[in-house]
């Protein structure tokens, strides 16, 4: 995987986004779930998500896979 800097902020993130439009539709939540672990397990680092992508239900799934995997 390949990454780039992120504007001035120095936040490197990787070259391909994962979408996450259909996370709640045409994906439920085990399998994006594991869409998301294998993304990161190649290197992703950057997930598109918004409110507007399945009336929400997008973000409370990116939400729900954070908080499980969340090193504090």
């Amino acid at each position: 995987m390949r990454y780039k800097l992120l504007g001035k902020s120095g936040l490197r993130v990787s070259e391909l986004c994962l979408g996450t439009m259909t996370f709640g539709a045409g994906a439920d939540e085990a399998t994006s779930f594991q869409l998301m672990d294998r993304f990161v397990e190649l290197g992703g680092t950057f997930l598109d998500t918004a409110n507007a992508y399945t009336l929400g239900v997008s973000e409370e799934i990116v939400g729900r896979w954070i908080k499980e995997r969340r090193v504090r």
